[in-house]
């Protein structure tokens, strides 16, 4: 809160994160919402009339009942009970003790043992001959945080495993969210990244990824305010280069969409993908409207935070870019990957913060074109 950064964590104590999650739940002013971010992002997409979802994971009855029309659940995906994340939102300039929050956002907790086990990841693999899918989604790896440390690397092989199991014609997009363990990250870097054909993650996802791995900047121990573009660029760079398809390497990933509050930058290795520039507006836009509540931009309650100048790069030599109002997207090229950045229009009084990031990626895939290779 302090720093005003996303994050989320897994509550061991099961007892007491009930208690809390029941004191919740009586209180008349609670809110209850779909969560979990493959059902987010599935939600947001379930918007467009032309398409269908199919979603899997642990769903309760609360949650099935929430869920748009054009979402279909399999049969063995409904439990009993449904899993309550907990979210704790703030405002900027909001205090608790002698902490006042820069910005609005958010911390969740959850004791979610279903998603942490990844326990429906085989159904949702065997359901796709029949639902013939154009794109597949994945998320909730971060959630495996709950599990031992053997368990989770079972876990992680068997999900290795189902996941190159999905046809390889049908692109894969993987969503990253808040984690602590350097070890679990690292091992999804190398076992999950070169399965799938896109991501999506802030800044502190991108930050603590290249620690894991000692990848450039790693010594940054955290973002001081508005994370500095030229930083997250070399650092997207180096993802793609050193884990996407731009060498020989038995890699398909080609395209990263980071998204932080002031901006989102749009990556992606020549040749795979078109339309970049319409996706990452599409994303920065979803950010505005989502945030405020409204169906368009109000101008009046949303403003610019995002630098207007900038350079690409801290280890190359860079480019210098200023930002012109008439052409938001702004685009640059290393190496055989373009940048595509655009700044947001940030809401000054958000009404919920959670479910952004989902919002954002879910905006910017509907908007990409993935070419055939």
């Amino acid at each position: 809160m302090q720093k005003g950064a996303a994050a989320e964590r897994f509550f061991s104590d099961a007892d007491t994160f009930h208690r809390i999650a029941q004191t919740a739940s009586e209180d008349p002013d609670a809110q209850l919402y779909v969560g979990g971010n493959a059902a987010l992002i599935g939600q947001k997409l379930a918007a467009n009339p032309d398409l269908k979802i199919l979603l899997c994971g642990p769903i309760g009855p609360k949650l099935h009942e929430l869920l748009d029309d054009n979402v279909v659940v399999p049969p063995e995906s409904m439990q009993e009970r449904d899993e309550f994340h907990l979210i704790l939102e703030y405002q900027a300039g909001e205090e608790w003790g002698q902490v006042k929050a820069p910005s609005a956002n958010r911390f969740i907790f959850s004791h979610d043992l279903s998603n942490g086990a990844l326990n429906m990841l085989e159904v949702f693999v065997s359901s796709l001959d029949e639902f013939q899918p154009d794109l597949v989604v994945l998320s909730g790896l971060h959630m495996m945080e709950g599990q031992s440390k053997e368990m989770r690397q079972r876990r992680l092989l068997e999900a290795v495993a189902s996941i190159s199991d999905i046809p390889t014609d049908i692109p894969i997009h993987l969503e990253l969210a808040s984690m602590t363990d350097q070890d679990l990250m690292s091992n999804i870097m190398h076992q999950v990244f070169p399965l799938v054909n896109s991501l999506g993650l802030n800044e502190q996802e991108l930050l603590f990824l290249t620690q894991a791995a000692s990848g450039p900047h790693a010594s940054l121990a955290s973002w001081d305010g508005i994370p500095d573009v030229g930083i997250v660029s070399d650092i997207l760079f180096w993802i793609l280069k050193e884990h996407g398809r731009t060498t020989d390497r038995a890699s398909d990933l080609t395209r990263i969409h980071f998204h932080t509050l002031a901006y989102h930058i749009l990556v992606t290795v020549d040749g795979y993908w078109g339309n970049q520039a319409a996706a990452v507006a599409a994303g920065a836009r979803a950010a505005g409207t989502q945030a405020c509540a409204t169906d368009t931009i109000d101008t009046s309650k949303v403003f610019l935070k995002a630098p207007l100048e900038f350079v690409t790069s801290q280890t190359e030599a860079p480019s210098k870019i200023s930002l012109n109002p008439d052409e938001p997207v702004v685009h640059w090229h290393r190496e055989g990957i373009s940048f595509h950045f655009t700044p947001v229009l940030v809401c000054k009084d958000p009404v919920r913060t959670v479910g952004l990031g989902d919002a954002i990626s879910a905006e910017g895939l509907l908007y990409s074109e993935v070419y055939s290779q």
